[in-house]
């Protein structure tokens, strides 16, 4: 965060939102001590915000794990946001229809600026896979529907991406960019881009990006599948093309009107 920025933001804010963001689905608890060490703030200070937070319903203590938990009060802020994205109620049922066909699971994500997250999942009834959560944030560099996220973004976006992820972790920046390379290509050829394999191997999955931004949000779905199902075979003669259509179709139901 460069100090323009931050002199633009609300100190006492920034350090109880820090509180909320140290939690994500890998560490759904945490003590005193472990926000502590997470966020840097000293025991006074987080102190105060934890027991505001906790008034708020946002964090909860928990007696029984001696740690704390995100509050409801996250859910039911969460609520008008899920509300608001109507992308997901007419693409639920289409979701369903694929997801059941290829036993497995049709994904929908939607990002903005360097963040891309699960938005809704449908999982086929023989799917056996690990189902993630909505809200669970998705890999920009092994997956395809990071990829296809990055692909949507201007030129400047993406190299801005690149050169950040050069600095910190040039060997993934040297994938993503090998990677990207063929997503362009698969895109240009077949309307969808590859994983690969590279989060599971296990796991073969493909990603097809709405043409266009939504309210300034963009969306891509994907189809995944585990690769003993005799589906993943057919996951770029048939399946692809299946979640090509789906995705198509749905932009003609939203209508060219709704996308900027």
């Amino acid at each position: 965060m460069n100090s323009e920025a931050d002199g633009k933001l609300v100190s006492a804010l920034v350090r109880g939102v820090s509180i909320l963001q140290c939690f994500n689905n890998k560490q759904q608890e945490l003590s005193g001590k472990e926000l502590m060490d997470l966020t840097g703030l000293p025991k006074p200070t987080l102190f105060r915000l934890t027991e505001t937070l906790c008034e708020l319903g946002l964090l909860r203590y928990s007696e029984r794990l001696s740690k704390y938990v995100l509050g409801i009060g996250v859910l039911h802020l969460a609520s008008p946001l899920l509300s608001r994205m109507t992308v997901r109620q007419f693409a639920r049922p289409q979701m369903q229809e694929l997801a059941n066909y290829m036993g497995g699971q049709i994904q929908l994500a939607v990002g903005e600026g360097r963040r891309l997250v699960l938005a809704e999942l449908a999982n086929g009834m023989d799917n056996k896979v690990f189902t993630p959560e909505i809200g669970v944030a998705v890999s920009l560099v092994r997956t395809a529907t990071g990829r296809a996220y990055l692909l949507g973004q201007s030129e400047a976006e993406r190299q801005a991406y690149l050169d950040e992820l050069d600095g910190r972790a040039p060997e993934r920046a040297a994938l993503l960019r090998e990677r990207l390379d063929d997503a362009r290509q698969d895109l240009a050829l077949h309307g969808f881009c590859r994983s690969h394999g590279d989060l599971h191997r296990e796991i073969l999955s493909i990603a097809v990006p709405l043409s266009q931004p939504i309210d300034g949000e963009r969306w891509v779905f994907g189809a995944s599948v585990p690769t003993y199902n005799p589906k993943s075979r057919e996951l770029e003669t048939d399946i692809g093309p299946r979640l090509v259509t789906l995705v198509r179709s749905l932009e003609g139901l939203i209508g060219t009107s709704s996308l900027s």
